[in-house]
């Protein structure tokens, strides 16, 4: 018996040990928190690398955020919202584990999690209504301008991909999330002007969705099919089906105006490419190279459409990737194109022979 209680005594004690140096160490992280704010302390390109946007960005998403995230906690040493919007733009820009990245910031595994839901939903209600598509005449003559720019092609307004997302593989349902090259994804639709900058982002569909569903199922297809577009095309590869407002590529080009219509729709359409090539190297959270979103899918998609809300911003203010990652690659993640001709529809084809006969001859 006696035996009994002196290890119940030495248990008792080690356990009050443990709670005295965790709570030093939570101490310390806090101290360090409150006293080292890197928007003081770091230069404009070190934040820049760090964090993706430059100190004014932070400083105008702080401002708007900032009731969102203050805590109303009884509990000392309580995450300030500044902490809490710079852990989750760390965290976009890394993609680290959660633990790894809170070893280095002072926070624990929990409290990064917290704070990238809590940031990630206050940004997708402050800033949801800064993508849009262009409504009126003169940002559609815009953007028709830019794309015409490129190679020629007149009257498109956008360019329209699907990108996989990796993502933690899901406990529930999480076959249908398996992409067709073997790893658990979001599929995502993404439409640019001739900037790179994104008009739209459907971040909601398990990997094993082509592109094609995505598209007819989308709240962007239904609108151009009450004409929103106002006679504008968008440009999509083999994999979308052929619309009047949704030009694709000749499956079989057999004469010289095809060829070249092929060529330059592929040189226009080919800037998606490269700003989904870009957002994913500017936000390396979304990269597979770096691990992906080690997320379940609904937190995935509100990180998703929070990083290109800030890929938008950062394009506004041109603001630059870091010089070691200016070479920036074409899109690794895009879902390969199926041509179906069954998706060829009269009226697309009609469009589409118009405007090759117009601009190269009769094809």
């Amino acid at each position: 018996m006696a035996a009994r209680q002196r290890i119940l005594f030495l248990n008792h004690l080690g356990q009050r040990q443990r709670r005295r140096r965790r709570s030093v160490i939570t101490y310390m992280n806090a101290f360090i928190r409150q006293t080292f704010d890197p928007l003081d302390i770091f230069p404009d390109e070190v934040i820049i690398r760090k964090y993706r946007l430059s100190r004014g960005q932070i400083m105008e998403l702080l401002n708007a955020v900032h009731p969102h995230l203050v805590r109303p906690i009884g509990r000392s040493f309580a995450l300030t919202p500044a902490v809490q919007l710079l852990a989750a733009l760390r965290f976009y820009a890394t993609g680290s584990y959660f633990e790894v990245l809170g070893e280095g910031l002072g926070l624990s595994k929990a409290s990064l999690s917290r704070a990238v839901t809590a940031v990630t939903n206050a940004l997708l209600l402050h800033f949801a209504h800064r993508m849009s598509f262009p409504a009126t005449p003169d940002e559609i003559r815009r953007v028709n301008q830019g794309f015409y720019n490129i190679a020629g092609l007149p009257r498109v307004i956008g360019a329209i991909d699907g990108t996989l997302i990796k993502i933690d593989h899901p406990s529930a349902n999480g076959q249908r999330y398996v992409c067709r090259k073997g790893f658990s994804a979001l599929n995502v639709l993404v439409v640019c002007d001739a900037g790179g900058t994104f008009l739209d982002v459907v971040a909601k569909s398990p990997g094993n969705t082509h592109d094609s569903f995505m598209w007819s199922n989308s709240g962007l297809c239904q609108a151009a099919e009450n004409d929103a577009f106002r006679g504008c095309w968008l440009l999509g590869d083999s994999g979308f089906p052929l619309h009047p407002f949704l030009l694709t590529p000749y499956p079989n080009a057999d004469s010289v105006p095809k060829a070249q219509y092929n060529r330059n729709h592929a040189q226009t359409r080919s800037v998606v490419e490269r700003a989904i090539g870009m957002w994913k190297q500017r936000f390396r959270c979304l990269s597979r190279g770096a691990g992906g979103l080690q997320l379940q899918p609904r937190k995935s998609c509100a990180v998703i459409v929070v990083t290109a809300l800030l890929h938008n911003m950062a394009l506004r203010d041109n603001v630059q990737l870091p010089e070691e990652e200016e070479e920036l690659p074409q899109d690794q993640d895009a879902e390969d194109e199926v041509a179906d001709q069954d998706m060829d529809y009269a009226a697309g084809r009609q469009v589409r022979d118009d405007l090759v006969a117009n601009l190269y001859g009769p094809p």
